[in-house]
């Protein structure tokens, strides 16, 4: 059974930068697809960014595009997304997922794995 870690969340101003990690306890990590989702109070989860740990491939949501970065330390096993420019509107709390895909995407249904999540505040 994968285990997913998520670390790293907390409160900062409008502006400001956070770094989330997503430890996975695995062997085969170069097998996944790892995502990052987010889900705000009232509102459906949403893909934020996704990264090949094989190929490096990575993809972004449109709201974040310039100002996250995702990343990946095969030696640790862990996926980071580093956060700048925080919004109000990135309050959420933030899941990373693992995934077999073929073909890299922002489906919740294409992650077996999840995290518990982690809560990211951005406040003035």
């Amino acid at each position: 059974q994968l285990r997913l870690v998520e670390s790293g969340g907390g409160s900062v101003q409008p502006g400001g930068s956070l770094r989330l990690s997503c430890e996975v306890s695995t062997f085969v990590f170069d097998h996944y697809t790892i995502a990052w989702f987010r889900q705000a109070p009232g509102k459906e989860r949403e893909g934020v960014s996704c990264i090949s740990i094989n190929s490096g491939l990575t993809k972004y949501a449109d709201s974040v595009k310039g100002r996250f970065t995702i990343s990946r330390d095969n030696a640790k096993n862990t996926v980071y997304l580093e956060m700048n420019s925080l919004k109000p509107e990135d309050t959420g709390i933030y899941y990373c997922a693992a995934g077999v895909l073929y073909n890299i995407r922002m489906s919740s249904d294409a992650y077996d794995y999840w995290g518990q999540g982690t809560q990211v505040t951005v406040s003035s």
